[in-house]
């Protein structure tokens, strides 16, 4: 309690030799020196150089001040200096000459810091009665007072409420449309979570990212059940007559919920085009499915090499002998062996393109340890690995792109569907019977789902002034040969039927200036009735023409 005290001081020493005295003899009265007539008294404690004299109480009793912390304690004839020694040795301003020009601290901001704090790094609530942190901050500020558990919860209860409340006026305020993304979690667990996203591009035109709810979802998990809880949620954020789209993985409870969900927002006519764009599969899942059927191919030599990478890392001694090896092959070691999560493909990919960097000291391992021998593939299906990450390196690379979250991803859609249905076209004829039976499988899955896709993506890429409606009608072509107009037709009606929709909701906003407010001389109320005339009569015949000269500008 007292190391903080420099071991020098000679003021130190006696503080030290003061305290221990306090701990058997608290009334210590010897520092008070008055004689019997009762005359001044004369104050010779060495106490008195770090206290000042405040008054006297009612009881007779005394009070000082210390000149460090400016904390006031009792003393007098019957309870001595003990109180004052015992704080000077505990007082974390002494010695510090600049104490005075620090402004008090604010016991309520203190309080929010801590508990923003904890949510950002996810600490429990009881860190705030740790003796440590509770040194820290009385160390920084002495003024601190302590924080209970209780207390930070109900503090970061409160914060979670003003912050709702905040992104609840900030979704309400913008004037575009909400698009949501929905997904059942599982923690370690085994307990299931439902995270509602809410997505948005902002008056300043960026694109935004709000985390509304991660509710926990005991089971059962039907559609039903998820559609009712997603519904509570829409309510609660009073979002239910903003929203545009919701995308969701390709899972049999998913299509459920989004009919009842469908069928509850168009009671409420908050949908636009009657619910013809709101259902959005995920594009990245979808590509996990389609991979996932070419892996099965060869599922073995995968297998292989994921125990491999288990070899390595169970312990820590095998690890060293691996990097041994590494370093007797002469390979560099700026990266490590992965090890994948079986139902996600690009970590398997991942694995797979880190274990075939390492192959040389894969194989200096088998030779060295008999043990791994059991796990080690063959040449052949080494090659059958690096033929399969050839083809997959596309997908993986799509992948990232369409998991990025700062930037826009509905624009991409269609290229990276072009490049991906290139590969495996590609692929299909390869001389290889077994790459050409993996991309068979793939594009089987690639077929079935492309059918399943939303044609409000299809937009995105035609609102780009550099693709417009040919690289629709280009991808159709070369996806569909012999039916590809009809394909790229729908495409097209359907952009129209969006465009109508938006006009007929913002009622003619999204119309070129009126020619009523062109100047060139006051022509009367002759001129009012004029422009409500040409108004009425090429009102259809002008919204069109602004999506048709867009569409037909080069």
């Amino acid at each position: 309690m007292l190391s903080h005290l420099d071991p020098t001081d000679e003021l130190s020493e006696h503080i030290q030799e003061q305290c221990s005295y306090a701990s058997h003899e608290p009334a210590n009265t010897d520092v008070l020196i008055q004689d019997s007539s009762k005359r001044s008294r004369q104050l010779t404690s060495l106490i008195w150089n770090e206290f000042d004299i405040l008054y006297v109480e009612l009881d007779g009793s005394q009070r000082a001040q210390c000149k460090w912390c400016k904390r006031d304690y009792a003393y007098g004839r019957t309870t001595g200096t003990s109180n004052l020694w015992r704080h000077l040795s505990n007082c974390t301003r002494r010695g510090q000459s600049d104490f005075e020009e620090r402004s008090p601290i604010d016991q309520g901001i203190y309080r929010e810091k801590m508990g923003i704090a904890i949510v950002k790094h996810n600490h429990p609530y009881r860190l705030v009665e740790q003796e440590g942190i509770r040194n820290l901050c009385v160390y920084l500020n002495s003024d601190a007072l302590p924080i209970s558990r209780n207390t930070i919860k109900v503090d970061i209860e409160k914060m979670y409420k003003r912050e709702k409340e905040r992104v609840k006026t900030e979704l309400n305020s913008i004037s575009s449309r909400i698009c949501l993304t929905t997904d059942l979690w599982t923690s370690i667990a085994t307990d299931r979570y439902l995270a509602l996203t809410a997505h948005f591009v902002h008056e300043d035109w960026i694109l935004q990212k709000r985390v509304l709810n991660f509710h926990h979802m005991p089971p059962p998990h039907g559609g039903p059940i998820l559609a009712e809880k997603v519904i509570g949620l829409l309510r609660d954020w009073a979002i239910e007559k903003k929203v545009f789209t919701i995308a969701l993985e390709n899972a049999s409870y998913n299509d459920g919920m989004v009919n009842l969900l469908k069928q509850h927002l168009r009671l409420r006519n908050t949908l636009f085009c009657e619910g013809e764009f709101f259902h959005v599969r995920c594009n990245a899942h979808v590509l996990n499915l389609i991979v996932q059927d070419g892996v099965k191919v060869i599922s073995k030599p995968v297998s292989k090499i994921r125990d491999c990478v288990k070899y390595i890392r169970a312990s820590e001694s095998r690890k060293l002998k691996f990097a041994e090896c590494i370093v007797q092959v002469s390979l560099p070691c700026n990266k490590r062996a992965h090890q994948d999560v079986p139902t996600r493909w690009n970590s398997t990919f991942v694995m797979l393109d880190s274990a075939l960097e390492y192959k040389l000291a894969f194989h200096q391992l088998h030779v060295v340890d008999r043990s791994f021998s059991i796990f080690y593939p063959t040449e052949e299906e080494w090659l059958r690995v690096q033929k399969f990450t050839i083809l997959l390196r596309p997908f993986y690379d799509l992948t990232t792109l369409f998991f990025g979250t700062n930037y826009p991803t509905a624009n991409l859609y269609f290229h990276g569907v072009w490049k991906i249905q290139k590969v495996i076209t590609e692929e299909v004829n390869n001389l290889d019977i077994e790459v050409s039976e993996m991309a068979k499988q793939m594009k089987l899955k690639f077929e079935k789902y492309w059918e399943c896709y939303s044609l409000v993506l299809s937009f995105a890429v035609i609102l780009d002034p550099r693709f417009k409606m040919d690289y629709v009608v280009y991808a159709f072509k070369k996806l569909y040969p012999f039916d590809y107009e009809e394909r790229a037709k729908e495409v097209r009606d359907k952009f129209y039927l969006l465009f109508e929709e938006y006009e007929n909701t913002f009622d003619g906003d999204l119309l070129d200036g009126s020619i009523a407010g062109c100047s060139g001389g006051d022509l009367g109320n002759d001129n009012d009735d004029f422009a409500e005339f040409e108004s009425q009569q090429h009102a259809n015949k002008r919204n069109k023409s602004q999506v048709d000269s867009y569409l037909d500008d080069t």
